[in-house]
C-alpha cells in the first residue's frame, strides 16, 4: 500500500494496468483523502467494459441504499455476452455490515471485477474484510490525507504531470487558498492549464490569483515583505488577519517564511562574500527573479548575516511547535504566529 508521497505512483501505476487491460478481482480502495480513491474507481469504470457490454454487466451499488447479500450475490453470478463484469460499491463506509464482503474477496470470481470504496476512512485492517483482501492478492489502496506542509510539494508534483512548471511561490499561494482538498487543487490546475497563453510552460502566482480566487492581501506573500522592510505595524496586523482566517494552516506559513528567509540568508552570503555581484548573479543566488530582488537586496540590508541565520533556527523551532511538536504550549496557532513575527523582528 503507498503512503503519502508513494500514494500517486501508486495511483498511476493501477491505472496504467487497467487503461492495458490487466484486472484484479478486487480492488479495495480507501482512506481519507477521497482524490485517489475517486481517480482509480473512474478509471476502472472507464475501462472494464466497452460502453455497449455496461448495461448488463456493469452494477453500481451505494453504501446507505444496499444490502450486503446483494452485492455478493451480484459478484457472484457470471457476466453476459462478455468476458467480465464490474461490481462497483460506492460509499462503503455506509454497508451495515460491510465486513461481511470478506467472505466473497476470500474467494472471488475471475469473471468479476469487484470495486470497494471506503471513503473518508480505511477499512478495519483486524477485520475479514482487509484480511482476506491481502490474503487473495487484491489490488488495496490506502490513501491518506496529504499534511499542510506537504501540499506545495504535491501541487508541483500535480503540474509537472500536466506538462507544466508552477513557482515555488505560486504553489503556496495554491495551497495557502484551497487547503487540503486534492479535488479542488486538480480542478483548478486544470483550469490555470488549459488558460495559459500558448507556449507558455510556467504557472506564476499571477494566474493563481486569477483563477482560484485568492489575493496577496493579508497573505503570507504580504507578511513576507512586511518583514523584508521590518515594516513592524503591518507584519503584525497580517499575522493577525492569518491567523483569523478560516484556512489557516501555521505549518504552510512557516514552510513559506523559512523559504523566503533562507533566500535572503544565500543572498546575504553572496553579498557578504562578493560586495560586487551583479543583480543577474544575485537574483540567480536567492533563487527569484530579476523583478523581485529590490526586496531580497533590502532584506539583506535589513538582517545582519548572523541574524538570519538566527531567524532561521527560531523557524525551525516554530515549524516543529506548528506540527505538535511542543506539547508544552497551550497557545493557539495563531497565536504562535504572532509570537513568531515579534521574534523576527527582535533579532
Amino acid at each position: 500500500m503507498a503512503k503519502n508521497a508513494d500514494i500517486a505512483i501508486e495511483c498511476e501505476k493501477i491505472i496504467r494496468d487497467v487503461r492495458s487491460g490487466v484486472f484484479s478481482p478486487v480492488y479495495l480502495l480507501m482512506g481519507e483523502e477521497p482524490y485517489y480513491v475517486e481517480k482509480v474507481c473512474a478509471a476502472i469504470m472507464d475501462n472494464a467494459l466497452e460502453e455497449d457490454q455496461r448495461d448488463f454487466n456493469q452494477m453500481v451499488f451505494y453504501g446507505l441504499q444496499s444490502k450486503v447479500e446483494d452485492i455478493i450475490a451480484s459478484a457472484k453470478r457470471y457476466p453476459v455476452f462478455c468476458d467480465r463484469q464490474l461490481v462497483v460499491v460506492k460509499e462503503a463506509q455506509n454497508l451495515d455490515r460491510l465486513d461481511d464482503l470478506g467472505e466473497y474477496v476470500a474467494n472471488p470470481l475471475d469473471s468479476t471485477v469487484l470495486v470497494i470504496c471506503v471513503m473518508g476512512k480505511s477499512a478495519d485492517k483486524r477485520r475479514a474484510l482487509y484480511k482476506n483482501a491481502v490474503k487473495c492478492g487484491a489490488v488495496v489502496l490506502e490513501s491518506p490525507l496529504l499534511k499542510d506542509y506537504q501540499l506545495p510539494q504535491w501541487i508541483m508534483e500535480h503540474f509537472s504531470g500536466l506538462g507544466l512548471k508552477i513557482t515555488p511561490d505560486a504553489a503556496q499561494l495554491f495551497a495557502y487558498s484551497t487547503g487540503a482538498d486534492l479535488r479542488k487543487i486538480a480542478s483548478h490546475a486544470e483550469k490555470i492549464a488549459k488558460g495559459l497563453p500558448e507556449g507558455r510552460k510556467v504557472v506564476e502566482t499571477s494566474d493563481v490569483e486569477a483563477n482560484v480566487g485568492v489575493s496577496r492581501e493579508f497573505s503570507v506573500f504580504e507578511l513576507n515583505s512586511a518583514l523584508s522592510y521590518r515594516d513592524r505595524a503591518k507584519a503584525l496586523d497580517i499575522a493577525a488577519h492569518l491567523g483569523g482566517a478560516a484556512k489557516f494552516a501555521l505549518p504552510a506559513v512557516t514552510s513559506m517564511l523559512f523559504m523566503h528567509f533562507n533566500r535572503i540568508l544565500k543572498l546575504s552570503a553572496l553579498m557578504k562574500a562578493r560586495p560586487s555581484a551583479s543583480a543577474s548573479e544575485k537574483a540567480s543566488v536567492a533563487g527569484v527573479p530579476p523583478f523581485a530582488l529590490r526586496e531580497y537586496d533590502a532584506a539583506a540590508g535589513n538582517y545582519s548575516f548572523d541574524s538570519l541565520k538566527r531567524i532561521i533556527s527560531v523557524l525551525v523551532e516554530y515549524d516543529y511547535k506548528s506540527k505538535g511538536g511542543d506539547v508544552s504550549s497551550d497557545l493557539e496557532d495563531s497565536e504562535l504566529l504572532k509570537e513568531l513575527v515579534v521574534k523576527i523582528l527582535s533579532v
